[in-house]
């Protein structure tokens, strides 16, 4: 006589016929981000911030402030601080090239923030420009570099794509 297997009473059962599973990217006030916008790229490595009104990768927080989908306003830049600081602890032994862009861009956040926030002084002819245009020029430089890096990336390497051998 043969025993099936048979399921424990707390366990279930049941077959799930749901759609799979999209894992999001990103948050944006609870609302999942499931798709990357095409013209953004986000490296693996990328700092993933966790604040009130937005959870994912520093770089997609940046590009929706840019786009003005989200309000600098609502950042808590102390805590993107706090994370960053987490994650150069990490990066030390790795990438710090890439840390290094990321405490520029999260220097920008904080100088936005804060100029945001104070009392503009009336305006001198010859004035520097809004911070944001800064920022947008120096996210614009940074996407350039990385799809260069991209680009690098897809060249043939020794030791990655062909072997060089010696005849002896």
């Amino acid at each position: 006589m043969s025993e099936t297997p048979s399921a424990a009473p707390d366990q279930d059962v049941t077959q799930s016929t749901a759609e799979p599973v999209v894992e999001a990217l990103g948050r944006l006030f609870d609302e999942p981000i499931t798709q990357l916008p095409e013209d953004l790229y986000i490296p693996p490595e990328a700092l993933r911030v966790f604040l009130e009104a937005f959870e994912g990768p520093l770089d997609l927080l940046l590009y929706l402030i840019r786009r003005q989908n989200l309000d600098i306003l609502t950042i808590n830049v102390a805590t993107i601080t706090h994370q960053y600081i987490e994650y150069v602890e990490l990066m030390k032994a790795m990438e710090i090239e890439l840390a290094g862009e990321y405490l520029l861009m999260a220097a920008m956040l904080a100088e936005i923030k804060s100029r945001t926030l104070l009392p503009r002084p009336p305006k001198a002819e010859g004035e520097e420009e809004d911070p944001r245009a800064e920022l947008i020029r120096r996210l614009q430089e940074y996407e350039r570099l990385k799809e260069a890096a991209e680009a690098l990336d897809t060249l043939p390497r020794v030791g990655r794509d062909w072997f060089s051998v010696q005849a002896g």
